[in-house]
């Protein structure tokens, strides 16, 4: 099971760099720079003061869309929405091998997203979110099932994701989870991220 924590600096009362470390010794597997609002100037800076925090289980770190950012800055990749493929065309650019993970919201996005070669998907909203409004219905788990039966990409459950709903995403073929929720609400990070990992398939 893979665990993916996507940033929300306003939803912090403390330094997203601070949260984003915490993730890194607790041995998040992804996190995605999602900071839509900043200039390029600041994410740079973002990105920079990540790459140089201490990475023991090696997490992959991806920056929203910004590819010439994340390369600029060192980090590992690029997530996109599925409007920006192709995706051959980024790697090219890029001039040597990242990860780029796409959000996908139907069952054509997330075909289209493995044609271009994508290396992770997240598919949302399974639940309802709650970290942000969302103009999709959930998807549920039945639909979350059918994608991860038929996609050749790592499929991510996103949206609405707890701890007590971690366990109905993995039966259901996901092969992680992402979230900003499920990472920020926690006080106490290091001590989630082990008890997900002790416990992976406890029922709720």
């Amino acid at each position: 099971m893979l665990l993916y924590y996507i940033t929300d600096r306003h939803s912090l009362d403390r330094d997203v760099v601070d949260t984003v470390a915490e993730a890194l010794v607790a041995g998040v597997d992804l996190i995605q720079i999602r900071e839509k609002d900043l200039s390029p100037r600041e994410l740079f800076v973002l990105a920079q003061r990540v790459k140089e925090l201490p990475n023991p289980g090696g997490s992959r770190i991806l920056l929203n869309e910004r590819l010439d950012i994340a390369v600029a800055a060192g980090l590992d990749g690029v997530h996109l929405p599925s409007s920006h493929l192709p995706i051959r065309e980024l790697r090219e650019t890029a001039g040597r091998p990242i990860t780029v993970g796409v959000s996908c919201h139907s069952d054509a996005e997330v075909r289209a997203a493995n044609d271009e070669g994508a290396d992770l998907i997240a598919f949302s909203p399974v639940f309802a979110p709650l970290s942000k409004s969302s103009h999709i219905q959930p998807h549920g788990l039945v639909v979350l099932e059918s994608i991860c039966a038929t996609s050749s990409t790592p499929v991510f459950a996103l949206g609405g994701v707890t701890a007590n709903r971690i366990h109905d995403c993995l039966e259901a073929g996901a092969a992680g989870v992402a979230g900003i929720s499920l990472f920020q609400s926690s006080h106490e990070l290091t001590t989630l991220v082990s008890n997900i990992r002790d416990k992976p398939l406890s029922s709720p």
